[in-house]
């Protein structure tokens, strides 16, 4: 008997969905990568607002609205992210990035990264969710 050279359908499918499997998990690892690094735009804005704000206070009583420190633009430099200030005293603001489109799917690890905070309280600044910020 002569030995027959090839493959067969079976081992063909075998490894079609062993390589159809590789690429969903490859799929999925880079969109979550492509969300991360997109969070970026989100914390650019708020640290570029937090040091607007400082600004406009040094000449004011009051921490300003998103209109007399940021010219009213309310999305972020690259626009995966919609941005606002409120909780403003002479002593306190909070500054809000909230995800749009497909970056409102942002998690890290369990933890939705959908709505980024910057917030000053008596010189005392809280970033939240804190596994989302960069340590």
């Amino acid at each position: 008997m002569r030995a027959r050279k090839g493959m067969t359908i079976v081992e063909l499918l075998v490894v079609m969905g062993i390589v159809g499997i590789l690429t969903v998990i490859a799929v999925v690892i880079y969109t979550s990568q492509i969300r991360q690094g997109r969070r970026s735009d989100g914390m650019d804005s708020l640290m570029a607002m937090s040091l607007a704000e400082e600004e406009y206070r040094t000449n004011n009583v009051l921490y300003g609205t998103l209109a007399q420190v940021w010219g009213g633009v309310t999305t972020s430099s690259r626009g995966y992210y919609t941005l606002s200030i409120s909780n403003i005293s002479g002593t306190s603001y909070t500054l809000t990035a909230t995800a749009t489109g497909d970056q409102a799917n942002d998690v890290s690890g369990s933890t939705a990264c959908n709505s980024l905070q910057f917030a000053v309280s008596s010189g005392t600044v809280t970033k939240s969710p804190t596994v989302c910020w960069p340590q």
